[in-house]
């Protein structure tokens, strides 16, 4: 049985856009310096983190479907 999860307001899904979008932008830095430095552990952290922010954008896209199906 699958539980009822409370939506998202439109503005609080903005905001993690944003967020996201920052993440992104922020992860893309830092791998690009490790590159340069050649900074193993640097690389793997921002991969993880990378990971996650895709994990992030694939559970933001689902929320907008839903809410514009539920419209």
């Amino acid at each position: 049985m699958r539980k009822k999860q409370k939506q998202k307001s439109k503005a609080s899904m903005y905001l993690s856009i944003g967020t996201t979008l920052f993440g992104a932008v922020s992860v893309t830095r830092q791998l690009r310096e490790a590159r340069v430095d050649k900074d193993k552990l640097r690389i793997a952290d921002g991969v993880v983190h990378g990971a996650a922010i895709v994990t992030g954008v694939a559970l933001l896209i689902r929320e907008i479907r839903r809410m514009t199906t539920d419209d």
